[in-house]
C-alpha cells in the first residue's frame, strides 16, 4: 500500500508538472519560430525598400542621359530646318532621281523644334532631291586626303577615301561613305619655280634638286645637261607638267 501510494504521488507530481511546464515551452518555442520566421521578412523588407528607393535613381540617370547628336540640333527651330542628324525620314520610293520630292520625317528624342505658327512638333515634311548621297556634286561632301599616292603617273593613281556629307545637306542612303578619289594632294612645290630653274640653271641640275629628284640633279649637273640636250627635254617635261615632284604630289 505504502509503494502504490507513493506511485499515485509521483504521478500527481510528474501530471502537475507537464501542466506548469507547458505554457513555457510553448512560448519558448512561439518565440523562436517568430524570431526565425521574423528574420528573413524584415530582410526581404529591407531588399524590397533598397530596390524601391534605388529604382527611381537609376531611372533618373537613364533620363538624363543626352545623345550626342542633340549639341548640333538648335533648340526651338523650325523643325524643316533642322540638319539631317537631328531627324528621321521615311524614303520615298516613288521619288524621281534628280526630281525635288516630299519625305515624311520625325525628330529624334531630346530635339525640340517647331512649326511656322511657333508649336511644337514631331511629325512634318521637308522637300529634298531625289538622290543618295554618294551621288552629291563634289561641293557636297568632304573627303579624307592621302599623301601616300603618286599625282604625277600615267594612267593617274586613285585612293580610297572616306567621304562626310556636309551638314546643311539632306541625301538618300549613308551619310557617310567609301570613294576612289584622284590623287590631287601638294607638297608646296610650285610650277613656276621649276619651270624658271629649268630654263635657267636646267643645265646645272637645279630643277631636278628642286623637286627633290637628286640622283637626277647630280646625273644633269655632272653630264652638263646632258650637253644640253637633257635640259631642253626636261624644260619641255616640266613645262606639261609630266615631270612633277619626287614625293608624287601636284604643283602648286
Amino acid at each position: 500500500s505504502c509503494q502504490s501510494a507513493q506511485i499515485k504521488l509521483l504521478l500527481k507530481i510528474n501530471f502537475v508538472l507537464e501542466i506548469s511546464l507547458s505554457p513555457c515551452f510553448s512560448l519558448v518555442v512561439g518565440s523562436l519560430m517568430t524570431t526565425k520566421l521574423s528574420q528573413p521578412q524584415s530582410t526581404l523588407a529591407k531588399s524590397l525598400t533598397s530596390t524601391s528607393t534605388n529604382a527611381p535613381y537609376f531611372k533618373a540617370l537613364e533620363s538624363t542621359e543626352i545623345p550626342p547628336y542633340v549639341t548640333n540640333c538648335p533648340s526651338n527651330g523650325l523643325c524643316s530646318r533642322l540638319p539631317p542628324d537631328c531627324m528621321t525620314c521615311n524614303t520615298n520610293y516613288s521619288c524621281i532621281y534628280g526630281k525635288t520630292a516630299t519625305f515624311d520625317c520625325k525628330v529624334k528624342p531630346h530635339v525640340h523644334c517647331v512649326d511656322e505658327n511657333n508649336h511644337e512638333q514631331e511629325n512634318f515634311t521637308i522637300n529634298m532631291t531625289c538622290q543618295f548621297c554618294w551621288q552629291l556634286a563634289t561641293s557636297d561632301y568632304v573627303c579624307t586626303n592621302s599623301t601616300n599616292c603618286m599625282t604625277v603617273s600615267c594612267p593617274r593613281q586613285r585612293y580610297n577615301a572616306t567621304c562626310t556629307v556636309r551638314d546643311h545637306i539632306h541625301c538618300l542612303g549613308n551619310r557617310v561613305f567609301p570613294k576612289m578619289l584622284y590623287c590631287n594632294w601638294t607638297g608646296g612645290y610650285k610650277w613656276s619655280t621649276a619651270l624658271a630653274l629649268s630654263i635657267t640653271l636646267g643645265g646645272f641640275g637645279a630643277d631636278r634638286f628642286y623637286l627633290g629628284q637628286w640622283r637626277e640633279g647630280l646625273g644633269k649637273l655632272f653630264s652638263f645637261g646632258g650637253l644640253g640636250i637633257w635640259t631642253l627635254i626636261d624644260v619641255l617635261l616640266i613645262g606639261v607638267g609630266y615631270v612633277g615632284p619626287a614625293d608624287g604630289s601636284l604643283y602648286i
